[in-house]
């Protein structure tokens, strides 16, 4: 049993003098050895601590090994640090995709494994691991677990297996049916969730400023907008001739919604829906991220094969006024006016800041422009295509940063889950997302240790002011779903079995 002892926990497979008691860890850790459990905790607060005090429960229990599985080698690697510096035990490995297959074979034989879940569904398949060695589960970022996601094979697997699953997440989605679908495929019996206003957490908090700030887009990209405009309400007006019902604001969502439809069942609306679909991109691209992002966007879009991309190239007079236009503007230097308003938010930091945006080109457009500041920034990408990041650099990037060999870091999505890096108090979205869960998720890297400051860019009368309110809404929905649920599960209680009751 974990006892407190002065400030510390004191447990044989638990360093002395390393882990902080904090009563609503223990908590959440007591209800997740009792049932399969989602754990519900705002970033920052210490989900790898509660998972810590679990695995160490199951450890004393001698009746199998622990699987820690995390969605990136940056973060996979970082569980794997944490519990060799806290954790009383030799055998901890650390599996990944980079890995060969005799070196994942003998570090699967380790009593605990932090591990990548693509691989471990890989070497589950080639037979190189057993679902029998475990006895406790752990899947973070756990919100991951839907469609065809490998934590969604993975968590199958362990059907009427007798081990213990937990999942661990900083927010739910918005969406109560991605929600369910969470809960049942973890085979969750129930939430265990605490908020920042929850009494035993507020001590821990530390406040975060948030400031909205808005720009101008520069008269140049004012006009590549309006022509952009002009070619989509072309295709909308094509597509209400096709019989489809679109509302009065088309967004990019309701036509990607619309593609099954369409496929089966209203053929003659393909060309303008999925030319539609292209332009609402490229629209969305220019709005939040510049002209070099588009021209970039563009480029691919014309290389590839598909329904209208020739038409749109070739005879969409608008669409091509805005092409010219654009190549005009980058000649002359122009780019996004958040290019500027952010480097004068860093110059203006005394530390080091993380600054995300969800589109690779514009992480290259912003490095080159802080470079050319005389301002230290390092690229946190992922791995695919030519000028992604290895895992391997991923982690050596990180740990850079760390270090302070940069002042900025420059993150897409790879950077949002799990970043553990205590001493930045500085967060700037150069766009918005209309994610609750990326929206926490990125906000979660500020204000750990220290009041934290959040800026938020957004370009008026642009994709970036809708996602404002469309993520406002959803993070408001977020946060009561974690209530939903466990009303829901009161209700089926004694529906969800684990099969590992034997064990107490």
């Amino acid at each position: 049993m974990i006892v407190q002892l002065a400030d510390y926990i004191q447990h044989k497979f638990v360093k002395p003098n390393t882990v902080e008691h904090r009563e609503y860890q223990v908590s959440l850790a007591e209800q997740a050895k009792s049932e399969n459990c989602l754990i519900v905790l705002p970033t920052g607060l210490g989900k790898t601590t509660v998972a810590l005090h679990v695995i160490a429960h199951y450890l004393s229990l001698g009746v199998g090994g622990v699987l820690f599985l995390a969605p990136t080698r940056v973060l996979t690697n970082q569980h794997y640090d944490f519990l060799k510096n806290n954790l009383n035990l030799e055998d901890i490995g650390l599996v990944t995709g980079e890995d060969s297959i005799e070196k994942r074979r003998k570090n699967w034989s380790n009593s605990v494994i932090c591990a990548t879940p693509e691989i471990t569904r890989n070497d589950l398949d080639r037979e190189i691991v057993s679902l029998d060695q475990f006895s406790l589960v752990i899947f973070d970022e756990a919100h991951r677990t839907v469609g065809d996601y490998a934590y969604s094979a993975i968590a199958s697997r362990f059907v009427g297996k007798k081990t213990r699953i937990i999942g661990m997440t900083a927010t739910l989605p918005a969406d109560k049916e991605k929600a369910t679908e969470i809960i049942t495929t973890l085979q969750i019996a129930s939430v265990a969730q605490r908020s920042e206003e929850s009494p035993d957490v507020a001590p821990y908090i530390q406040k975060t400023n948030t400031n909205w700030v808005k720009v101008e887009l520069p008269n140049e990209m004012k006009e590549i907008q309006f022509y952009l405009r002009k070619a989509l309400e072309v295709r909308h007006t094509e597509l209400t001739r096709c019989g489809l019902r679109l509302s009065f604001n088309v967004s990019l969502s309701q036509l990607l919604r619309a593609r099954d439809f369409v496929l089966r069942q209203n053929r003659r609306a393909a060309k303008p829906l999925f030319t539609a679909i292209r332009l609402h991109y490229a629209l969305n691209i220019l709005e939040a991220h510049g002209v070099t992002s588009f021209l970039r966007f563009c480029d691919r879009t014309r290389e590839k094969k598909g329904v209208g991309i020739n038409e749109l190239f070739q005879s969409d007079s608008n669409f091509l006024r805005a092409l010219a236009l654009a190549h005009d503007a980058q000649k002359k230097g122009i780019e996004h006016s958040k290019i500027t308003k952010l480097a004068e938010i860093i110059k203006s930091i005394k530390g080091r800041a993380i600054v995300f945006t969800s589109y690779r080109d514009s992480v290259e457009v912003i490095h080159e422009k802080l470079l050319d500041l005389g301002i230290s920034a390092g690229i946190l990408i992922g791995k695919a295509g030519e000028t992604g990041l290895k895992q391997k650099q991923q982690v050596e990037t990180v740990q850079k940063f760390r270090d302070g060999q940069y002042q900025v870091l420059i993150a897409t999505r790879v950077g949002e889950e799990g970043l553990d890096i205590s001493e930045v108090n500085d967060v700037i979205f150069f766009d918005n997302v209309p994610s609750s869960i990326r929206f926490i998720q990125r906000k979660g890297r500020t204000g750990r240790k220290s009041t934290g400051n959040l800026t938020v860019l957004i370009a008026k009368d642009t994709i970036d002011e809708a996602y404002y309110w469309v993520g406002q809404r959803k993070i408001k929905a977020a946060q009561s779903m974690g209530e939903k649920l466990t009303r829901d599960l009161q209700k089926q209680s004694g529906t969800v079995t684990t099969g590992l009751d034997a064990y107490f």
